[in-house]
């Protein structure tokens, strides 16, 4: 089946799972800033894991539906990157996780944004890369255990879940790097 022969609920869902994971934002700060934890916090995790799922599906009903697109490659990361700020934001009041880490992701995302951006002006689209995908999957096991912050059989999640986000905090930086030499070897053979 072509794409043009796809029902339009097949070709519109990837999209509407982009969008469902930056509205699930709302509820999870309004989570945070107003429940206690601990049920506060796994209502938070809960809602982030949802969260994190659609950005596996979307990307898995592009690809077997046909239906991926040039809108869908630009949103997919806007809506990862909403997520996760929202999150990491909200999460340093707290204590949980401190603010130098979260530079760090948001400078690296802001800086991935910027070089898309400027590649898509010389009609270059740079898709995610391995070491970007990883930090984001370390992200989002990260930060479920930083929103629950209480043991769990005794095991200290919270620590955990700080030690993980330093880790996509380096992973954010070599893939940064990545991002800048994609582009740079893009603009030489343009």
């Amino acid at each position: 089946m072509t794409h043009a022969e796809l029902p339009a609920w097949k070709k519109q869902l990837p999209m509407w799972l982009t969008w469902a994971r930056m509205a699930l934002c709302l509820p999870m700060a309004a989570i945070m800033l107003t429940m206690s934890d601990p049920w506060g916090g796994y209502l938070a995790a809960f809602l982030f894991i949802i969260a994190s799922i659609t950005d596996w599906l979307d990307g898995y009903y592009a690809r077997l539906f046909n239906a991926q697109s040039t809108m869908g490659k630009f949103m997919d990361p806007i809506a990862d990157k909403i997520l996760v700020s929202t999150i990491l934001i909200l999460l340093i009041p707290s204590g949980r996780i401190g603010p130098i880490v979260v530079i760090l992701l948001l400078a690296r995302d802001i800086l991935i944004g910027g070089i898309r951006s400027v590649a898509a002006a010389d009609r270059v689209i740079i898709d995610a890369k391995a070491t970007g995908k990883w930090k984001t999957a370390v992200q989002m096991v990260g930060i479920p255990a930083l929103l629950i912050n209480t043991p769990i059989f005794g095991a200290p999640i919270a620590q955990f879940g700080s030690t993980l986000l330093w880790i996509s905090a380096v992973l954010s930086v070599i893939s940064g790097w990545e991002y800048i030499q994609i582009f740079r070897t893009a603009r030489r053979g343009a």
